[in-house]
């Protein structure tokens, strides 16, 4: 069996080069650059994968249109700042090797913040369905926080090895991307009638504090586990925010 990895990606240098390093064993690499400013395009040519200019389309609707590119009978679709390890490697290749029982197989993934894996408060195992034959895995769900899905609600199969995920090497990122996140999010709750309301905007990140860093460990995670709930809190803040800013627009206007 053959297989292809898919990749979306803007402004990734720092992270595709060894990204397109550890699936180098895979037989096509699908890369689509959404109109990249940095060497995000020419370090994914010069690693051998096939290249598409794509504008940005959203997270789900530009996951979707890789897999469409793809041409081999397994598909593994990768963030930009994922890392397959070797023992994972192996695992897969076994898996569409052999006579697989499922037509998809998700994995745990490893998420690393401020160089540190977060192993609690709800960010392990943080299993993905990753890997699908062509044909029956497609991303849905909203942006951005996508997910895929098997064909009919199939039932998928389970790898026992962690993808690894250089999520937010600083803190500086890390803002940036819940900035640009939340606009989204607030975007997404208002086409679901939410509201942004001072308890939304007050007590519900006090409530996702108090829940993932006590009730579900976080704070075994160290100083960078106080750091990540903290400022995911935060996040959770802005989103309602930036919900109830935007309403106040809305009304300005007639909206």
């Amino acid at each position: 069996m053959t297989l292809s990895v898919a990749i979306v990606a803007h402004n990734e240098e720092a992270n595709i080069g060894r990204t397109l390093a550890s699936v180098q064993w895979a037989d096509e690499i699908i890369l689509v650059d959404a109109q990249s400013t940095d060497q995000t395009r020419d370090i994914a040519a010069a690693a051998g994968a096939k290249v598409i200019l794509e504008p940005w389309r959203g997270y789900v609707a530009q996951k979707n249109y890789a897999l469409e590119l793809c041409t081999q009978e397994w598909i593994l679709s990768l963030d930009a700042d994922e890392v397959v390890p070797p023992e994972l490697a192996d695992e897969i290749r076994r898996i569409i090797s052999s006579n697989a029982q499922h037509q998809g197989y998700s994995m745990p993934r490893k998420n690393l913040f401020l160089g540190r894996w977060m192993q609690h408060g709800g960010f392990y195992p943080d299993r993905k369905l990753r890997l699908f034959r062509r044909g029956q895995g497609s991303s849905t769900g909203f942006d951005p926080h996508d997910h895929f899905e098997l064909k009919d609600h199939q039932p998928e199969g389970r790898l026992q090895h962690a993808l690894i995920h250089h999520t937010y090497p600083t803190l500086t990122l890390y803002i940036e991307h819940m900035n640009r996140y939340s606009s989204l999010g607030a975007a997404h709750a208002r086409s679901k009638g939410q509201k942004g309301s001072l308890g939304n905007i007050l007590l519900r990140p006090a409530a996702t504090f108090l829940y993932n860093y006590f009730f579900r460990s976080g704070f075994l995670d160290g100083r960078e586990g106080l750091l990540l709930h903290l400022y995911h809190a935060g996040y959770v803040s802005w989103k309602y925010a930036k919900l109830w800013e935007q309403k106040c627009a809305g009304k300005a206007i007639g909206i």
